[in-house]
């Protein structure tokens, strides 16, 4: 009998390659593919996706007894926290200045530097710098972080639409990466990476986060608006072949589903297991649709995720 022709697709584009990590620090690299997520036999992936573990300059109020629970006093100083996130895996940190918010602590640009720079010097791994979420408050302690850890190629974010040219300068004189943070749209990802760039910015030096939604709350539309950036990018469209990256973690455990044990229906089951299951089925469909950087908090996801990693690319 005649064998089958496997159909291979030919593609014209490649995902842009983003490297993290400088002066003697570990260093990561992703991006690179030339094919669809871990479809080994249409292209190339010579990056495997990564993960980075979340970590606050404060100690959460806000997490469930089981997550807390699964750090215990790391959570109380980001340093001893991020020690723990390398212990338990950690490609990347992921540093949230949350005590910058004005109904928090309202930090400002010297307890940032300070942060950042205290979690430099306590781990090897490149950091993702994140600021608290108001475009005023960004500008202040990022400008700080990318002063701070100058020469060791992090990456800023978020940079948005109000926001994206004060971090983005930052991040030319120091010689980091800029995250490009939007809403679930593709024209508007492709935008901002164009802005981004007539500001100055190198196109292998920005990823994207197009925002994460988690299990049930836009979890599917997430999927088909990443699919089709990665396919422009495949097709050749130069301002969307950055790298994604996607907060999985801090999606799931936010929604009712990883939080609540009462008041709810008791077909929901285990709170901890169910909490768990939400948090890893995000990442997974993540990394399905083409996340190259996924952030995690629990380190059983942590330890799910790497495997699922381990497997896909396995050839």
């Amino acid at each position: 009998m005649p064998v089958a022709e496997v159909p291979i697709e030919k593609w014209s584009g490649k995902v842009r390659e983003l490297r993290l990590g400088d002066n003697g620090r570990k260093h990561v690299i992703v991006g690179g593919e030339t094919t669809l997520p871990f479809l080994h036999f249409d292209g190339t992936i010579p990056n495997p996706p990564v993960i980075a573990i979340e970590v606050h300059d404060q100690e959460p109020s806000d997490w469930t007894p089981n997550l807390a629970s699964a750090w215990g006093d790391a959570l109380k100083t980001p340093v001893a926290w991020a020690k723990k996130a390398v212990e338990f895996g950690a490609d990347i940190i992921y540093l949230y200045l949350k005590s910058a918010h004005p109904e928090e602590k309202n930090a400002g640009a010297a307890e940032a530097a300070a942060t950042v720079s205290s979690v430099l010097e306590a781990t090897d791994v490149p950091i993702i710098v994140i600021g608290p979420g108001i475009a005023d408050k960004d500008n202040e302690v990022l400008v700080a972080a990318a002063d701070a850890a100058r020469g060791q190629r992090i990456a800023l974010g978020n940079c948005v639409e109000k926001n994206y040219r004060t971090i983005a300068a930052a991040a030319i004189a120091n010689g980091h990466a800029c995250i490009a943070q939007t809403p679930i749209e593709i024209n508007l990802a492709k935008q901002l990476n164009i802005l981004l760039s007539d500001m100055g910015i190198s196109p292998d030096s920005i990823m994207m986060d197009p925002t994460t939604g988690a299990l049930g709350y836009g979890l599917e539309y997430v999927y088909s608006v990443m699919e089709r950036l990665r396919l422009a990018a495949l097709q050749g469209d130069a301002m969307t072949a950055m790298p994604i990256i996607n907060s999985a973690g801090e999606e799931t455990w936010r929604q009712k589903e990883a939080k609540f044990s009462e008041g709810v229906p008791e077909a929901w089951g285990d709170q901890q297991e169910r909490a768990l299951f939400w948090e890893q089925l995000t990442a997974s469909t993540v990394l399905a649709a083409g996340s190259d950087i996924v952030v995690l908090r629990h380190p059983r996801t942590v330890e799910v995720i790497r495997s699922a990693i381990a497997r896909l690319m396995a050839r």
